[in-house]
């Protein structure tokens, strides 16, 4: 079984590089990853996980044109390596080893959907919120920033991302392998918990986020140590080491835990 979720994660992974879709790395940790969840937990928990993986996918290439001014802002490409792999699938990964050790327990796969969810949010809303008409705001104050910045909210980026959430959440009300996970209840924590999820992303993005600013282009970034330009950035603020990967791996872990909490509480 091992072996055969081996090839069809290496399949899809290879299929994804071709398409421009993952890096040399990124394939890999996919395909390690993949392996991990098609093998240990089944055809229910890879379902998830491939949802997530082709719609974010191709939402990165919807409106492209369109977004293609917007690369500047954030720390890498349209093209997933391994760390943003592993940054937005490595809780899902975590909990389907917590299902290895407690194979009856159900609070793993809430854990693993919500975390799912919470990502699935955070890409739909950031995706499609930068193709808003309007400018979007900073979470804590509510100022008008440019689009793509880090932390900045649209009213279609948060519709987004609850519909994102919830797609996630609808697939796992379904494929549930728990009864006690197959309810209207289940739907509504795991979509509620993927938001607040991605409400955090964007509150760690706004707050704590390192950001950098390119004296050449005369714009704040996430991209260091040089912009797209080829210029060398500087430190605005926000923790250095809190990168986009390390908020988007935050955004996952917040989503499960509050996922679990919710589901072992009621």
């Amino acid at each position: 079984m091992l072996f055969l979720s081996f090839l069809l994660a290496l399949l899809i992974s290879l299929l994804a590089w071709r398409a421009n879709a993952l890096s040399e790395s990124g394939a890999l940790a996919a395909t390690l990853l993949g392996t991990l969840i098609f093998g240990l937990g089944g055809w229910p928990w890879a379902v998830l996980l491939l949802l997530f993986f082709f719609t974010s996918s191709a939402l990165t290439r919807a409106g492209a044109a369109r977004k293609s001014g917007l690369s500047e802002k954030f720390a890498k490409g349209g093209r997933r390596d391994a760390l943003q792999v592993l940054a937005n699938g490595g809780i899902a990964g975590l909990c389907v080893l917590a299902h290895l050790f407690w194979p009856q327990a159900s609070w793993p796969w809430v854990g693993f959907a919500a975390s799912l969810a919470a990502v699935n949010a955070d890409t739909w809303a950031t995706e499609l919120g930068v193709l808003a008409s309007r400018p979007p705001r900073r979470l804590t104050t509510w100022q008008i920033v440019e689009k793509g910045t880090s932390g900045g909210v649209t009213l279609e980026g948060t519709l987004s991302a609850l519909l994102g959430a919830a797609l996630i959440s609808l697939f796992a009300v379904f494929v549930a392998p728990f009864p006690e996970a197959r309810s209207p209840f289940a739907f509504s924590w795991i979509t509620l918990t993927g938001l607040a999820g991605a409400m955090i992303d964007s509150l760690l993005g706004d707050t704590f986020q390192a950001i950098y600013y390119c004296p050449n282009c005369r714009k704040q970034t996430e991209r260091h140590p040089r912009h797209t330009c080829g210029a060398p950035t500087f430190y605005v603020r926000g923790l250095r080491w809190l990168d986009n990967d390390i908020v988007n791996l935050l955004c996952g872990l917040s989503a499960a835990l509050l996922g679990i909490l919710l589901f072992l509480r009621w």
